[in-house]
């Protein structure tokens, strides 16, 4: 259906709804459930008066935050090192939503503000075609009612052995599929069998994958990928002549000429009950109890969103897109307030699958941007996601109807043991030592997207690290395979199941304030001495030095490759503020602890010119703030179903000529991540696999500014076994000595 005419931007015509919602504590909190209600029905009651918008469905409604001068304004936070804080200016409170015309087609946005308790509509336009806002909850819930009640879908199951009501289905993006209108609103849906109510359904794959038209309600295209068989000298064979689309007016099944695969039977749960059904599972009976006890509470404060713990302090925000976000970072350095991070979140990410046969290479899911994670986050439960003693902040996010939908879990805030902090032994006749513990402060989120689950993990500690580290595990996405067919795209994991080869790329915004909120990036290379050994100035041949370089302009420094024969690293710097002893400016270096990966795909592939930012590790760009807020998403604004790169992209941004890098309000975007080659021991629950990030200062402090945290004496522990041989250890022993 063509969109409907675009209504013109509300300058005249306000629609008030009074909001119930009590002032914000922070100027950056998110919409409350109450804000959310009144923000949806101003919209209604607009698009009602004012537009020939008959329904409305919502898919997002969120903050929009205001501008970083203002909000550092008001918390008192200076913009540069020992500055005053600016006078404090008024924060008028916006939020934005993206909506359907469910009727004419067709996705607006509508912007508001909230003036004297009441939201009022300030424009309201015609997002341009082929523009998608990200798929719902509900929409990927109801593809499957779509696949399962289709008769062609039934007809194919039941060829297999598949009854109507066995029929299940993981609803996706589209990817990439120019057979289409740009303007269908579009799903992907990989089908399965299930056989019992709650059986890992992802054991039963089926044979096909399915189109549906999220609005239309009904099943576009049936798509079978074409199989292998081995070839006489041992190579893999793929039974059609070509990996490209068959035209929408032919049936790949058709000139695929196979018969139909029926899905494996064999059940593999992960559910403790279904796995005692199982006589050959036998639980591990050898684990004793391990108890994380804080018998004096919590060392972190709550107000609100805002966190403290020890000398940090940060404000915890959840959106639909990014779920968990940290903004406005600071660390009291005895007695001065210094800001590191003015916000710290995921911006986008992106999984290609590496198998070249259509339909699988439209598999390149951007679970933010396509999805959000905010939405996909799951309720958080005491003494299982999270040990010890827990603080929730709940999630909040629109449903179809303008109503909030509350995870009240989302957001884990707890305290853990992180290992030795530092330590030190003076080994001669009556020397002493001593031990130092590490202790963290996590800031967590979990999330869901169909098959696989994203453990996103911001750590604190106490010698100023901030740690992101991303734990994968979950289930595999997974097709069925026939008896003995080669596989040379992925992995048979179990009999006729193939997992393909993939990547995960994740792009970290890092919008930094380190001292102030003109900062730049300077990259060191670390590089043997040019002096050949024998020379007088490196005679041995062992010298090395490291070279620095400050990234100037955006054009040609703001896309930065990692260099593994130089050791490549880079540190966001603050030129106004020098160290005392070292003579360098106060920094925080990026310290990429595994997790450097390069995209695998051609650079003109389908995926690589949609996800531009997984083409660097590094990108720099000059932050601009604007009506939809600073530069926040490297793959654009709208992501599914786009099939360029867009305007709004870190791709286009560096090539902004106007982009100075240097003393300038900058945003990082670095690009981490891990290439998955399926094992069979990921089956039929992945162990985690971990990515991680840190931040170090780096002559951002006088000396180590852990040396004030107390020693470590454990009442609580004591030797394993007692005995003679068992006795290794002195009970309550102190670590200093």
């Amino acid at each position: 259906m063509a969109p409907s005419a675009s209504p013109a931007t509300a300058t005249t015509v306000h629609t008030p709804v009074t909001a119930n919602a009590t002032k914000f504590k922070h100027p950056l909190d998110p919409l409350t459930p109450d804000e959310i209600n009144a923000v949806s029905l101003a919209i209604r009651l607009y698009t009602t008066a004012n537009t020939p918008i008959k329904a409305v469905r919502f898919i997002t409604c969120t903050l929009v935050p205001p501008p970083k001068k203002a909000v550092l304004a008001a918390l008192g936070i200076p913009l540069t090192p020992g500055g005053q804080p600016e006078a404090p200016t008024p924060i008028v409170r916006k939020a934005e939503s993206d909506f359907l015309d469910v009727v004419n087609g067709g996705t607006f946005n509508a912007i508001l503000s909230l003036e004297d308790g009441t939201w009022n509509v300030d424009t309201c336009e015609l997002v341009g075609e082929g523009s998608e806002p990200q798929i719902s909850p509900e929409e990927l819930a109801f593809c499957e009612h779509v696949v399962r009640r289709d008769a062609t879908v039934q007809a194919l199951a039941k060829e297999v052995g598949v009854l109507p009501d066995q029929i299940y289905a993981d609803g996706w993006a589209i990817g990439y599929d120019d057979r289409f209108p740009k303007h269908t609103r579009l799903q992907q849906a990989f089908v399965f069998a299930r056989y019992s109510e709650h059986e890992n359904l992802y054991a039963h794959p089926l044979d096909f994958v399915v189109v549906i038209d999220s609005l239309a309600e009904k099943v576009v295209q049936i798509d079978f990928p074409p199989t292998y068989k081995r070839a006489k000298d041992g190579s893999a064979e793929l039974s059609v002549s070509s990996t490209e689309p068959c035209p929408l007016s032919e049936d790949s099944f058709t000139e695929s000429k196979r018969e139909r695969i029926p899905p494996p039977v064999k059940s593999y749960d992960f559910l403790p009950d279904l796995l005692q059904a199982d006589p050959t599972h036998k639980p591990r009976d050898d684990i004793k109890p391990l108890h994380v006890l804080q018998p004096e509470g919590v060392s972190f404060k709550m107000d609100g969103n805002v966190l403290e713990w020890q000398k940090w302090k940060m404000h915890v925000g959840f959106s639909h897109r990014e779920g968990l976000a940290l903004s406005t970072i600071t660390y009291n350095d005895d007695g001065e307030i210094r800001p590191i991070m003015y916000r710290l979140s995921l911006a986008e990410m992106v999984v290609p699958y590496g198998a070249p046969e259509f339909p699988h290479p439209r598999k390149f899911a951007f679970d933010s941007g396509e999805y959000g994670m905010g939405t996909m986050a799951n309720e958080l439960s005491l003494g299982c996601d999270c040990l010890g003693q827990i603080h929730y902040l709940p999630g909040t996010y629109v449903t179809h109807s303008g109503t909030p939908f509350i995870i009240k879990n989302a957001i884990c805030i707890h305290e853990e043991d992180a290992g030795v902090l530092w330590k030190h032994t003076d080994y001669r006749p009556g020397g002493r030592h001593q031990t130092v513990r590490s202790r963290r402060l996590v800031v967590s989120m979990v999330c869901t997207l169909a098959n696989y689950e994203y453990i996103w993990n911001y750590q604190f500690y106490q010698d100023g690290n901030i740690e992101v580290e991303i734990r994968l595990t979950g289930i595999l996405q997974v097709y069925v395979a026939g008896q003995d067919e080669p596989n040379p795209y992925g992995t048979t994991i179990a009999p006729n199941i193939n997992a393909h080869n993939h990547q995960h790329l994740f792009s970290v915004r890092v919008d930094p304030m380190v001292d102030g909120l003109y900062n730049s990036v300077v990259e060191s290379d670390i590089v043997p001495l040019s002096a050949p050994t024998g020379s007088k100035e490196n005679f041995a041949g062992n010298g090395f030095v490291v070279k620095d370089r400050v990234l100037k302009s955006q054009v040609q420094d703001g896309a930065r490759d990692f260099d593994w024969a130089r050791e490549r690293r880079w540190r966001i710097t603050n030129g106004a503020r020098i160290h005392e002893a070292s003579g360098k400016a106060a920094s925080y270096a990026i310290m990429m602890k595994g997790g450097l990966l390069p995209l695998m795909a051609h650079t003109d592939s389908w995926v690589a010119r949609r996800a531009s930012f997984a083409h660097k590790t590094l990108w720099v760009v000059r932050d601009k703030e604007g009506v939809d807020g600073s530069r926040m998403w490297p793959s654009g604004k709208y992501v599914p179903q786009t099939r360029e790169e867009p305007e709004d992209s870190v791709g286009r941004w560096v090539k902004d000529g106007n982009g100075s890098i240097e003393n300038e309000d900058i945003v990082l975007y670095l690009t981490v991540g891990t290439t998955h080659i399926p094992r069979p021991e990921d089956w039929p629950v992945m162990p985690v696999e971990h990515v991680n990030l840190l931040f170090k200062p780096n002559n951002f402090f006088t000396k180590n500014p852990s040396m004030d945290v107390p020693g470590t004496n454990d009442p609580m522990s004591k030797p394993a076994f007692s005995g003679a041989n068992g006795a290794n250890g002195t009970n309550g022993a102190c670590c200093s000595h």
